[in-house]
């Protein structure tokens, strides 16, 4: 009995294994038989017997077929028993996925030797070094002109002629485009990186959308031979839509919304939300009811500074712009040329005068003028610029020892660099109707006269690297009118401390004491 049981063990597993030796045989057979048919062919091409032990170890270590059936459990031989021909025709594997179909690789050329002997080397060119045109808006300027505003890759526009055309395209019949060429600006001064800034204007002959029945605005942005003088590679980018009867023309003819408009350049880093507090509530007071402010975050409004925001956001001030994913782009110094053009262009109509500063900056007028009587005496120049009053950002009065982290910033630095006889950036307002373009410290691109003559009448308070400094800023403490510090003269200045008390009051009186607790 022990040998029929035996016997029976044997015939069972090799039936148990049989198609899978017949699988090892038909396998090795079919190696052997390829391996002699290439020993005729003349070829560079070989199999070695190592190659060949090789090939069969790794179908002899290849795992078994996954099984079709379901697994089974361990319940009882009986549970197994109870499955019906019927049920298990029901398993059924699902269908292998389609492989997707790849793209046809680029035909790749190779050295030659031409008949006169000189070997005449290949270049294969791979992928992309910059983006053709990155566009951040596009804004209409009239009835017949729009404004886009973008990056685009700086050594083609440096070496190169890249060109752009428009084209309207109406929503209504006939659907005919009106195509007129483009007109660029580039206003960042060659400061860029991998990206410049580029404004283009467009310009059409006539009117487009005048009966308010929708069309798009659409850009050909061509390389011309840039990069590749074998192409002309042209990118067809839809850069604005209008909806029928979404067009306000009154826009272009109407008084602007506000008397002063703040375009501000791009915030990043680890800022001080107290100076950002002092900066905004200070510069609400001076402007008045007819201001408001745009604040671009790159990075620099983290919660607690959107917390000394938000009071001004929720009053209508202020508008906070989240700009972070420029940062993809290298352009010059978070592409704040870009930031303040897509500024001007998208509020340009909303604004009487506009100005361009930074939040370490404070605009003053002295005494017996406001900023009405000095902007109306100014009025028929475009642009004009701001005198800079540098101050210390180290030295306090030795009267606030022990309360300087009590005081305000432009409350306790009242020390004035005094040397003469050198060239300060200054800042600058516009406008903003007469310009096509702007800059940091200036525009370059405007109608009308720009003024610099502004001394004794506007100047602005900076100080400089206070807004990313989080630690106490008073590092010396002086009792006197006048000094040198680090080779640089100082003359005591008080002109912003004396108005420190008002501005807090204001502040109280406009959002509160929610900000009261606030420190450096």
């Amino acid at each position: 009995m022990a040998k029929e049981r035996e016997k029976k063990l044997f015939v069972g597993i090799l039936g148990n294994y049989a198609s899978e030796l017949k699988l090892l045989l038909t396998t090795l057979l079919l190696l052997c038989a390829v391996a002699t048919f290439l020993q005729f062919i003349p070829s560079r091409f070989t199999i070695s017997a190592s190659d060949l032990r090789f090939c069969i170890s790794r179908v002899q270590s290849s795992p078994p077929p996954p099984s079709l059936s379901p697994p089974l459990t361990t319940t009882s031989s009986s549970s197994v028993s109870h499955l019906s021909t019927h049920e298990e025709s029901k398993i059924t594997l699902p269908p292998p996925p389609q492989p997707s179909p790849s793209p046809p690789p680029p035909a790749v050329e190779q050295d030659k030797i031409l008949e006169n002997g000189i070997i005449k080397r290949a270049f294969n060119p791979y992928g992309s070094a910059a983006y053709n045109f990155i566009t951040m808006g596009a804004y209409r300027g009239g009835l017949n002109t729009f404004a886009i505003i973008g990056l685009a890759s700086k050594p083609l526009h440096l070496y190169s002629k890249p060109t752009y055309e428009c084209q309207w395209l109406s929503s209504s019949p006939p659907h005919t485009p009106i195509t007129t060429v483009g007109y660029k600006i580039l206003p960042d001064w060659g400061y860029g990186r991998v990206y410049t800034v580029v404004i283009v204007n467009c310009t059409f002959s006539t009117p487009v959308n005048a009966g308010n029945t929708g069309g798009k605005l659409v850009l050909r942005a061509s390389t011309s031979g840039g990069g590749d003088t074998n192409f002309n590679i042209t990118d067809t980018i839809d850069v604005l839509n209008e909806s029928p009867n979404s067009l306000d023309l009154s826009v272009f003819t109407s008084p602007p919304k506000y008397d002063y408009f703040y375009c501000g350049s791009s915030l990043y880093g680890n800022l001080n939300p107290q100076r950002v507090r002092e900066w905004i509530a200070y510069h609400v007071k001076f402007f008045g009811p007819k201001s408001h402010f745009v604040i671009h975050d790159a990075g620099g409004v983290h919660e607690q500074v959107l917390e000394v925001l938000k009071p001004w956001m929720e009053l209508g001030y202020v508008t906070l712009q989240n700009i972070r994913d420029q940062e993809r782009f290298d352009g010059y110094y978070h592409n704040q040329f870009m930031v303040v053009n897509d500024c001007l262009h998208r509020y340009k109509f909303m604004a009487k005068w506009m100005f361009f500063f930074d939040v370490d900056e404070y605009i003053y007028v002295p005494p017996k003028s406001t900023i009405k009587s000095v902007l109306d005496s100014l009025s028929e120049y475009s642009q004009f610029t701001i005198e800079q009053m540098p101050m210390s950002s180290k030295i306090c009065l030795s009267s606030d020892y022990g309360k300087t982290y009590r005081k305000w910033g432009f409350e306790k630095l009242v020390y004035k660099d005094s040397k003469k006889g050198i060239r300060r950036d200054r800042k600058y307002a516009v406008q903003p109707r007469s310009l096509y373009a702007t800059g940091v410290h200036m525009s370059q691109n405007l109608a009308g006269k720009t003024t610099h003559k502004t001394e004794g009448k506007i100047m602005y308070y900076h100080y400089h690297g206070t807004i990313a400094e989080k630690r106490e800023s008073c590092k010396m403490l002086v009792n006197s009118t006048q000094l040198t510090y680090e080779k640089t003269p100082y003359v005591l200045d008080t002109t912003m401390r004396d108005i420190a008390g008002v501005i807090k009051k204001f502040e109280l009186k406009m959002i509160g004491s929610r900000l009261q607790k606030n420190r450096q």
